[in-house]
């Protein structure tokens, strides 16, 4: 029988970096939080061959003594605790106290680090000298990383080309340069500059995002600063605009920590259900404050992962602040529409400080005296043939108030409506923005438990399949709280009774169709579905019905309509963006109409 031994230290240390250490990008991790910890406000990486031939940080914090260097790669040394009590509120970064020694025991390693006290510094490289010697050196502390994995050729052959490695260090630090705002980040790879990130100031907060982001993030964002029940969240949103292809900009902070956590993205992503295209991903870099006894950061040996003592509550509160940050419609006020577009952020500001996103606000219509209609009222008239039937609009009023979408003058291809505001020209999707206005009804009214039906006049039988009239049974409830009403009148044959005011002109059975289709994508265990499962689909079922009862591509809307229109989506939250992602509106200015034509040139 086997006997049982004691593994080497050195053994332990090897085993254990493979936990900590998976590429160059995992030890400047390691080292850059260590600076952190240190007190350190600027902090150099240099970079050779992706981090694997060579890797270095300097930082300008308190330093070590001689007598601390040994310790520092002693295994399980740290400064960070003391007993268990501060295990249990971590407020640091590091403080497992093994990555130091993980990282020298598959690698070459050199400590150099001077306290501000002194004259001089010391240095340590075990295995060359194991006792620390005096040498010139700026207060903080320098960590050179060599041959990374050079006596483990089992780890190193899994790294990849050098641009793939110093990819993930890039990335790195960039989400750790956005985490720690106050602090200078300077990055060089093969000698070249490559992120050179002053400390930020109230004026320079914009520079750094856009340099770590991109401009097109920046001009897109929408700020957020909300707090309740000991979470505070702030930070930035993209608008649903600028969905991506992939998760590559997605940042999340917890007490300054970089995090992955699928609650968190799940409430994210949930936030932006209704507003986002299908197959793309949110954008954001988002902050959350809370106090670190309710969170454990020891889950995972690089701390990447959390667990939150309040899960719900932190779901629940990341996915309130985020739907109200983007619920913010599209007109917001004359002055303001470029910048409701462009950025939706309120006042400049600390990358995660600032104004909150602006509420929904009513809009009134001005002109002719004439009070805000909505369009239903309007689409009633034109069908019953007692629209205006006008088709020129009138020039605006120099006097007037305009409101931020100003007013119709055409109707393009009996698809856009054309308005003009203060600034320029408006271009409408009309379909799209009835959706969203219509979507946003639906679910107000649901909410309130108001969603009003009405007795079709002449009931629409279905002719279904035996499976189908089943799901139709036991999606009933589901059915009857989105407002329409059915019977199963036979084997194969279910009658619709009862459908929403707002819908009555729609196609019906297409309509219950795609209901259907919309409810049987939920596996069912058993015969009956579940209250929370109901709740989750009725979303998606308003939309389906928010596309039915909306204004149709090619139907010809009078002025009055396409007015009454442009009003609602003022008052709409999200009027923006329609339920599938896509744009409802555009604006050209004067002055982009000025550049295309040479005017003044």
């Amino acid at each position: 029988m086997p006997e049982i031994r004691a593994l080497p230290q050195s053994l332990v240390n090897q085993i254990a970096a493979g936990e900590v250490v998976e590429r160059p990008a995992s030890v400047i991790k390691e080292l850059v939080e260590n600076a952190l910890d240190a007190g350190a406000d600027r902090i150099e990486v240099q970079v050779v061959a992706g981090g694997v031939k060579q890797l270095s940080v300097r930082d300008n914090g308190h330093g070590m003594s001689p007598e601390q260097l040994p310790l520092a790669i002693a295994p399980h040394a740290t400064s960070k605790i003391r007993d268990l009590d501060d295990l249990e509120a971590v407020a640091s970064f590091g403080f497992r106290g093994e990555a130091l020694a993980s990282i020298q025991s598959i690698s070459r390693l050199r400590l150099v680090s001077r306290t501000a006290d002194t004259d001089h510094g010391w240095e340590l490289a075990p295995g060359v000298f194991d006792e620390p010697r005096p040498t010139p050196a700026k207060p903080g502390t320098l960590v050179d990383v060599r041959d990374l994995f050079f006596n483990v050729p089992a780890r190193r052959k899994f790294l990849r080309t050098e641009r793939t490695e110093f990819g993930h260090v890039d990335q790195l630090m960039r989400k750790l340069a956005l985490a720690n705002p106050d602090v200078a980040f300077r990055l060089t790879h093969n000698d070249r500059p490559v992120l050179d990130l002053p400390a930020v100031t109230l004026e320079t907060v914009e520079q750094r995002i856009a340099a770590v982001l991109g401009q097109g993030f920046l001009e897109q964002a929408r700020e957020i600063d909300a707090s309740a029940s000991g979470f505070a969240l702030q930070g930035l949103v993209a608008s649903p605009q600028y969905a991506r292809a992939s998760t590559d900009q997605q940042l999340f902070f917890v007490n300054g920590r970089v995090v992955r956590d699928r609650l968190v993205a799940h409430a994210i992503r949930r936030a932006y259900s209704d507003v986002l295209h299908h197959a793309r991903h949110p954008a954001y870099v988002l902050s959350l404050r809370l106090d670190p006894a309710t969170v454990d950061v020891n889950v995972h040996p690089t701390k990447a992962e959390v667990r939150f003592r309040d899960a719900r509550g932190v779901h629940d509160f990341l996915f309130q602040s985020v739907h109200r940050a983007l619920a913010a419609p599209g007109g917001v006020s004359s002055s303001g529409l470029a910048e409701a577009e462009s950025s939706g952020m309120g006042a400049p500001g600390m990358p995660f400080g600032g104004e909150a996103a602006r509420p929904p606000m009513g809009v009134p219509m001005t002109g002719g005296g004439r009070s805000a209609q909505g369009y239903f009222s309007l689409l009633e008239q034109g069908r019953a043939g007692e629209g205006d039937g006008g088709r020129v609009a009138e020039p605006l009023p120099e006097d007037a108030e305009i409101p931020p979408l100003g007013y119709a003058i055409a109707h393009l291809g009996e698809i856009y409506v054309l308005a003009r505001n203060r600034d320029g020209l408006v271009i409408v999707d009309a379909h799209a923005a009835a959706e969203r206005v219509t979507y946003e009804r639906l679910k107000q009214s649901y909410r309130q438990q108001a969603l009003s039906a009405a007795p079709l006049l002449l009931p629409v039988d279905i002719g279904v399949s035996p499976v189908e009239a089943e799901a139709f049974e036991t999606w009933q409830e589901a059915f009857a709280a989105a407002g329409v009403v059915l019977d199963r009148i036979g084997p194969e044959r279910v009658r619709v009774r009862e459908v929403p005011v707002m819908l009555r002109e729609a196609d019906i059975e297409t309509l219950v169709r795609e209901m259907l289709a919309e409810m049987r994508r939920v596996p069912l265990a058993g015969g009956d579905v579940p209250r929370a499962v109901v709740d989750d689909r009725i979303d998606e079922i308003l939309s389906t019905m928010a596309c039915h009862g909306s204004v149709r591509a090619n139907r010809r809307l009078t002025v009055a309509e396409m007015n009454a229109l442009l009003r609602d989506m003022e008052r709409t939250e999200r009027s923006d963006q329609c339920n599938h992602g896509r744009p409802t509106w555009r604006r050209l200015t004067i002055e982009e109409l000025d550049r295309w034509f040479m005017r003044g040139q």
